[in-house]
């Protein structure tokens, strides 16, 4: 009986298969992102200098996907969202302003800084420096591309503003028999 073979058989595990004590139903959730769309979607890491330190420095807001949203309704508001990877907690959000800069941070091709005057990412407004690093060179140029496309769009939605409320106003003095302006 040397020459005899052992076999084992494992045992078949049964395929076993639990009902949920409590059913849940689907929520859906806003993000309050539903009336915007979105202009560029990147991901990246965010900065806020804190000046309230001693010496002031920099501190890490978050990494997650920077987006450039534009309302549907009123084109004349574009913003700036980021949310945090994991938790989605808002670590930026303001609007663009044409008179926003965006520099080079310390020479770096991967990185941009720039002010706001009103940042709500805490829920209350707060005049913030931010910084913004991305993964590649690339990527930041095609933020800064995005972003100023975006500040030369308000411009020229401004003007129009300008334009219409002129010929408004000439059209008014010629109801009124007034001279009107060129």
């Amino acid at each position: 009986m040397a020459g005899d073979e052992v076999k084992e058989e494992m045992p078949s595990s049964p395929d076993i298969h639990f009902e949920p004590i409590v059913k849940l139903a689907t929520i859906e959730t806003k993000t309050l992102e539903e009336d915007e769309d979105v202009i560029i979607k990147l991901r990246a890491r965010l900065y806020r200098y804190e000046t309230e330190a001693d010496p002031p420095e920099w501190k890490e807001r978050g990494t997650g996907e920077v987006k450039l949203l534009k309302n549907k309704g009123d084109k004349s508001r574009i913003r700036v969202l980021m949310r945090r990877d994991k938790t989605l907690k808002i670590c930026a959000n303001h609007y663009v302003l044409k008179d926003m800069t965006l520099k080079p941070n310390c020479g770096s091709n991967k990185a941009w800084v720039w002010n706001t005057p009103a940042d709500f990412a805490d829920e209350e407004p707060k005049a913030e420096t931010l910084a913004i690093r991305f993964g590649n060179a690339d990527h930041a140029k095609e933020f800064k591309e995005a972003f100023e496309n975006c500040q030369k769009e308000l411009e020229s939605l401004e003007d129009e503003k300008k334009d219409e409320e002129k010929k408004d106003s000439n059209k008014e003095k010629m109801a009124n028999g007034e001279k009107t302006e060129g």
